[in-house]
């Protein structure tokens, strides 16, 4: 079995930053670990996890939980990351035909 995989001093810290955040904004809700686990579908352990910035916890679970407390991911204004997310789009579709990711064809040829 393969070790650990090496993780940036950057990326451990943000982890950190990111589930301290989440842990406060619980707190500020008087809510429980059981109960905003309960509220995201998630173990109470794997909250722990969340809140200690574990990254080994899948990052839609760790957002979902900062929304679900009231933690912006990007920006506080949620119409911001939509415009981010059409930049970025726009973007990608300026990249040359070769660097975008292929579109497969449906094999429906039972």
């Amino acid at each position: 079995m393969p070790g650990p995989r090496p993780r940036s001093r950057y990326a451990i810290e943000a982890a950190q930053v990111l589930g301290t955040q989440i842990q406060a904004a619980r707190r500020e809700r008087r809510w429980s670990q059981k109960d905003l686990a309960g509220r995201a579908g998630i173990t109470t352990p794997t909250l722990r996890k969340v809140e200690q910035g574990d990254l080994g916890v899948a990052i839609g679970t760790v957002f979902e939980v900062a929304t679900l407390v009231g933690v912006p991911l990007f920006h506080e204004d949620r119409a911001r990351l939509a415009l981010d997310l059409d930049l970025v789009t726009a973007r990608s579709a300026l990249l040359p035909q070769r660097v975008r990711a292929p579109k497969r064809e449906v094999d429906d040829d039972f």
